[in-house]
């Protein structure tokens, strides 16, 4: 189906689209924070549904045509965002699916798969990190391309010029670009969906950075048992590989394919095949 709006109770609307044949196994993706479903891209979808699954594909509250909050406002909890997927896939009629999360995506994946094990059959994550601190020495800190945007980020844009934002949008993602170099006319293409299909650009970008950690008191990742494929970039900026190692290492049931130059991002296509294969494989159960 093309996009559509559903609700997901409480006054909440999640814009969805979907591909495949809703007979097959449902395959979640969960985007990054600040992130509205354009950039798991069209034609990977198309892909994963030839492959045989129902892919489904959301925008996040504050981002894209689900319900947004005021800028700096958000109405809802990092609890509310986690527990969006199972909401999600009820008022679609799904009862489990295979889910994957990229970035804050993934840490929200974590969650659902604790907090609601029966919705999750298999989990993926993608560029993530343990949700919840873990013993042993620290893993690594961001790259010093990305550390400074967090002492110095973008000005804000005028939010009323579309080409602004667009650029700013641009500008946003370039320090999170691995070996593989930075895609502009692709990031570039893919930014123009998010600004024109946005109903806030600056809540989009900001709100979901003030929520509350949402792990569950209590909870380690041994209580995370769903199989788990970890997919990593070998040169993410933002969680360096030992993130990705760590997850593969610390979780009851996980595998960690490596992504060859990847960075802080969507597995960009050059690496379509390689991540398509190990998906498929890893949901094939």
């Amino acid at each position: 189906m093309g996009e559509t709006l559903l609700d997901v109770g409480e006054g909440v609307e999640l814009c969805a689209e979907t591909f495949g044949s809703a007979a097959d196994p449902t395959l979640l993706l969960v985007a990054g924070g600040a992130q509205s479903m354009v950039w798991w891209e069209v034609e990977l979808c198309r892909r994963l549904a030839e492959g045989g699954r129902h892919v489904v594909r959301y925008d996040h509250r504050d981002t894209g045509r689900s319900t947004a909050s005021p800028a700096g406002q958000p109405s809802y909890s990092g609890r509310d965002l986690a527990d969006d997927p199972r909401r999600l896939l009820q008022a679609l009629g799904v009862g489990a699916a295979h889910v994957v999360g990229l970035s804050l995506g993934g840490g929200l994946a974590q969650v659902l798969a604790v907090r609601h094990p029966a919705v999750v059959r298999t989990l993926t994550l993608v560029a993530s990190s343990p949700a919840t601190p873990v013993d042993g020495p620290p893993l690594p800190g961001p790259a010093p391309q990305v550390a400074a945007t967090f002492g110095d980020p973008e000005p804000e844009p005028d939010w009323s010029d579309r080409e602004a934002v667009l650029a700013h949008r641009v500008a946003v993602e370039r320090p999170y670009a691995g070996g593989l170099g930075f895609d502009e006319a692709r990031v570039r293409r893919l930014a123009a969906l998010e600004v024109d299909r946005t109903t806030d650009m600056a809540a989009s970008l900001t709100n979901h950075f003030l929520l509350d950690d949402a792990w569950p008191a209590g909870a380690t990742l041994a209580d995370l048992a769903a199989p788990t494929l970890v997919l990593h970039g070998t040169t993410d900026p933002l969680f360096p590989l030992e993130h990705g190692r760590a997850l593969a290492r610390l979780l009851p049931r996980a595998t960690l394919v490596e992504l060859p130059g990847a960075g802080h991002e969507q597995p960009p296509p050059p690496l379509w095949d390689l991540t398509l294969a190990a998906l498929l494989r890893h949901t094939a159960g």
